[in-house]
């Protein structure tokens, strides 16, 4: 068989453990040829392609970002469409595709599947967010990222006896503040899922305060205060028409201090959380999706997407994957709070 690959979406740690997985079982043990197109959808959509061989993936599994590139274009927009897709699929001699990307790319990629496209899809969010999959690899290395930085912060707001706020990665959901600032020893984490009051955080802030803390308050860029109608949002829509999120850390990081007296700084994590080597259970974890996706393409699976069940590899439909995401119960939730303040 003859397979194109493609990274769309956000980049996260683990997308090249991806790629070399699939490609080297699929060409040594089935013999099968690759092509990737570059920059997600847009490559497809523009016929923009490179080879796939053992010799290009050589090495890249420890490698942070995408050697296909990958970008937030929509298939569906400008030149695209099924049938220019299929036009560029029949014009490369393409058997099936290999989609790699997050809700958006698995949307984009159920509908051409339900157009007739031959699509498996690979799952890749930093937030951990999919409802399909128990864990999507570049989580773990966000979250040991996240918790390395707040280390850091903890030390400067030590010595100087500030609250530090750091914000980081989570739309809708909070896995990576919760698991970073349990590890970290945050005196409070605020997420998505939990509309809290300011008066409740500048409570946790000044428990921790009165004890001889320099307060460490984590929030997810999702978060949003009970007296907040919508995420703090300045940057616009991204091209999916989701508002691109950031900035509420140093949106309460004044009000923090005003309402309590206690020199506060904001830090925004950012795209360090995506960046860089993954981790080896990141590494190991995309290898395996990697591998799993050319069982499915052998199977003809179709409109489905490879996903972590404990510690197997499944196989869920699309539409299973998308029905709903994947948020912070509060049972754990809870479970964390009993160590603010």
């Amino acid at each position: 068989m003859r397979i194109g690959m493609l990274t769309s979406g956000g980049d996260a740690p683990g997308l090249n453990a991806v790629i070399r997985g699939a490609v080297l079982t699929g060409t040594t043990v089935h013999g099968h040829e690759f092509v990737g197109f570059k920059d997600g959808w847009k490559g497809l959509v523009e016929d923009d392609i490179l080879p796939l061989s053992r010799h290009e993936v050589k090495g890249i599994s420890k490698q942070g970002g995408t050697i296909l590139g990958t970008s937030r274009t929509n298939p569906f927009e400008g030149r695209g469409g099924v049938d220019r897709i299929n036009e560029v699929m029949a014009d490369n001699r393409l058997d099936a595709l290999i989609a790699i990307g997050g809700e958006g790319t698995l949307a984009a990629a159920k509908r051409l599947t339900d157009a007739g496209v031959s699509i498996v899809g690979v799952p890749k969010t930093v937030d951990n967010d999919l409802d399909a999959t128990d864990y999507t690899f570049g989580f773990d290395t966000a979250v040991g990222i996240a918790t390395e930085a707040m280390d850091r912060l903890r030390t400067t707001g030590d010595a100087h006896n500030r609250c530090m706020v750091a914000e980081v990665m989570g739309r809708h959901v909070g896995w990576i503040a919760l698991h970073s600032g349990m590890a970290a020893g945050a005196h409070a984490i605020l997420i998505p899922e939990q509309r809290t009051s300011l008066e409740q955080l500048c409570e946790w802030v000044l428990s921790a305060y009165d004890r001889g803390r320099a307060p460490l308050v984590v929030v997810a860029e999702g978060f949003t205060l009970d007296s907040m109608d919508d995420p703090h949002s300045e940057r616009g829509l991204d091209a999916f028409g989701r508002p691109r999120l950031g900035g509420i850390g140093e949106q309460i990081a004044p009000l923090i201090e005003e309402r309590t007296g206690i020199e506060t700084r904001a830090t925004t994590l950012g795209h360090i959380q995506r960046g860089g080597t993954p981790s080896a259970f990141d590494r190991v974890l995309a290898t395996r999706l990697g591998m799993a996706s050319i069982r499915a393409v052998n199977e003809r699976l179709w409109g489905q997407m490879v996903a972590l069940r404990g510690t197997e590899i499944v196989h869920v439909p699309f539409q299973e994957a998308l029905g709903k995401l994947k948020t912070v119960p509060q049972d754990r939730y809870d479970e964390a709070a009993l160590l603010f303040g």
